[in-house]
């Protein structure tokens, strides 16, 4: 399983807003049990897909001003940009082929 790297509001923009391609990005806290459940889901999507796309994680209790910004209330949300352009987002624990699904729309 691939890795996910973590994002903080200082590095968000240049990770996300500044690339090319998707980027997928979850936003989840420690205490949020979906979130634990949502982690390998992305790790496996990551690994599957691998330079077609680019996942990262982003604690939104330590990055306030990222989950301000894109208007986070519920946990775990998981965002989707292509070339640095927001796209949609899904809300909660969602099975694996919703989520590939949802990300495949835009790699075309």
């Amino acid at each position: 399983m691939a890795t996910i790297e973590e994002l903080t509001d200082n590095t968000f923009n240049q990770n996300v807003l500044e690339k090319k391609g998707v980027i997928v990005v979850d936003f989840w806290a420690q205490w949020c049990g979906p979130c634990r459940k949502m982690t390998p889901l992305l790790e496996q999507i990551q690994a599957e897909f691998k330079d077609e796309i680019k996942i990262y994680k982003i604690d939104a209790d330590k990055n306030v001003n990222s989950a301000k910004e894109y208007g986070i209330s519920s946990l775990p949300s998981v965002l989707i940009f292509k070339d640095g352009e927001f796209k949609e987002i899904m809300v909660g624990l969602m099975q694996k082929s919703a989520i590939i699904s949802n990300i495949k729309k835009y790699m075309a």
